[in-house]
């Protein structure tokens, strides 16, 4: 890219935050191979920022500021007006190139318009169903997701928050999930122990901290949604009720009518509970090295009906690494007392 060639030498310095609980710290800043690498004051690497993912988040204020995506932790302050002018440059370049969305989607419409007329309903339904799947993007998912969260909480009550249960709840998802783009909202009643939507957006039920004496059953709870959804997304599930028209609607704007989430939101609050699969659980357990044994207990206390889960738990003799500290899972629990 031109541009990049421009700006190849181009470095300055900047504050970089991990996560909103470090401290700021003093890295360089120099263009890559289209990203933005941030190193500390030895050369090491410490991140690489995909440049098309880059968004600032206080346009016409100085210091700039940046994170490398919608749903990232990280931030970057930039006052380097000559570096601030070359990402805005960088990311116009970049913008330009992109397909124009609005005109494939309108050629895609007409033609598949037309195949309607042809061949009839028999293969249009699930033809745009796939179609939908693959061209929404990850950032359209979490809008509708987000939108699914206004609607059932209308029903659930809004998510309780507090300053120690936030920071808590932030250390309980980093711990199990990692740096994955997650969200997690701790409800007060959903009658559902997680609902997982659109764009990795998950409820909690607030008695799965509240019920339980350790977090290993929340983590359970969380694990086992994320496994249904694992074949069976939260999005592929919404467009494959919605009705043709609302396919169409959703590949020309981008947006699902209220109306729509409206009955969807009902549907996931008075659908069955997710079954438990404890082979795939009993994995997804070791791999993040969380006992398994407080949950199976919580499911059935008799343990007979998880016996998988009790016996393939590698810290029954042993103690298990740490979860989450004692006061964060306190501050958990009484996150909906606040």
């Amino acid at each position: 890219m031109t541009a990049l060639k421009e700006y190849e030498r181009l470095e300055c310095t900047g504050l970089w935050k991990e996560n909103i609980d470090s401290q700021r710290r003093e890295v360089l800043v120099s263009f890559g191979d289209n990203s933005l690498i941030l190193r500390d004051t030895t050369e090491t690497a410490l991140s690489h920022w995909s440049l098309p993912a880059i968004e600032r988040v206080n346009d016409g204020k100085l210091p700039a500021v940046y994170k490398p995506g919608p749903d990232a932790l990280e931030t970057l302050e930039i006052d380097d007006r000559t570096m601030i002018g070359a990402i805005s440059k960088v990311n116009r370049i970049i913008e330009k190139r992109k397909p124009r969305h609005g005109r494939v989607r309108t050629y895609i419409l007409i033609s598949i318009i037309f195949t309607l007329g042809v061949i009839g309903f028999t293969w249009l339904p699930n033809a745009l169903i796939q179609h939908t799947l693959s061209v929404t993007t990850q950032k359209n998912k979490v809008q509708i997701g987000e939108s699914l969260v206004t609607e059932i909480v209308n029903l659930t009550g809004s998510p309780c928050t507090s300053t120690l249960g936030d920071s808590a709840l932030l250390s309980f998802k980093t711990r199990v999930l990692g740096k994955i783009n997650h969200r997690l909202l701790i409800v007060p009643d959903s009658r559902k122990k997680v609902i997982s939507l659109p764009g990795n957006i998950h409820l909690i039920d607030k008695t799965v901290f509240e019920d339980h004496d350790t977090p290993e059953v929340a983590v359970g709870y969380l694990y086992n949604s994320l496994d249904k959804h694992k074949n069976n997304d939260p999005f592929l599930i919404l467009i494959k009720e919605a009705k043709i028209g609302t396919l169409l609607r959703l590949l020309t704007t981008g947006k699902i009518k209220k109306e729509t989430l409206r009955k969807h939101a009902e549907k996931i609050l008075t659908a069955s509970e997710n079954q438990i699969n404890q082979e795939s659980l009993l994995k997804r357990f070791q791999d993040s090295r969380v006992a398994t044994s407080p949950f199976a207990y919580a499911l059935d206390v008799t343990g007979e009906s998880t016996m998988i889960l009790i016996e393939g738990d590698p810290y029954r003799k042993i103690s298990a690494p740490l979860l989450i500290r004692d006061s964060d899972w306190i501050s958990l629990q009484t996150i909906c007392e606040q």
